[in-house]
């Protein structure tokens, strides 16, 4: 099995990224950050702030990630491609 990330697939990441609700996304948990209503991800802030999305079936881990995730995909897209262009630099 072949586990090298394509420039296709790095494009489509970065597609989807690009396609959601603008960052920050911060995760809010039920009985962690407050004590009343339900836990949920908050979708921008300010003027870019989006709906909250609510997931039911989710540990707060799984939305802690998937809010990280809306923050952590683009910047390691960034990463990988530096890291590639510092690997082909003719030494």
């Amino acid at each position: 099995m072949n586990t090298s990330l394509s420039e296709l697939e790095l494009q489509e990441m970065e597609a989807r990224a690009a396609a959601a609700h603008p960052g920050p996304w911060k995760s809010w948990g039920e009985g962690r950050d407050f004590l009343s209503g339900s836990s949920f991800i908050q979708t921008g802030e300010g003027s870019d702030r989006g709906d909250d999305i609510e997931i039911t079936g989710a540990t707060v881990a799984d939305q802690d990630f998937m809010a990280a995730a809306r923050q952590d995909i683009p910047r390691l897209i960034v990463e990988v491609r530096r890291l590639r262009r510092l690997l082909n630099r003719p030494g």
